[in-house]
């Protein structure tokens, strides 16, 4: 399983927009081929800040969603409204503690 994470910032004036493009899409994010798990977040301290956090069953499903036109569209629009360059990683889980 890829573990992907990628951080973006965008302009306060543009959040509005990017939460309505992410809620007109999230299902068919999550229901591409190879997404295991999708979820949004938002830094806790800094408002214009926010964090996509997804599961992908391989590099492979991730490429192939990164080569849609779904991903194409989306990101598309997305991009037009960060404040900084987007930084995104890609990683393995390797443990998860329970309690």
């Amino acid at each position: 399983m890829l573990v992907r994470i990628v951080r973006m910032t965008f302009r306060p004036e543009t959040i509005p927009a990017f939460l309505e493009n992410f809620e007109t899409h999230k299902d068919s994010i999550r229901n591409f081929p190879g997404c295991r798990h999708l979820e949004l977040w938002r830094d806790f301290s800094s408002e214009n800040i926010f964090i996509t956090y997804s599961h992908w069953e391989s590099e492979d499903a991730l490429n192939q969603y990164r080569d849609s036109e779904l991903f194409k569209s989306v990101w598309s629009f997305t991009k037009a409204l960060f404040a900084e360059k987007p930084h995104a990683f890609s990683s393995k889980k390797l443990q998860e503690v329970g309690k």
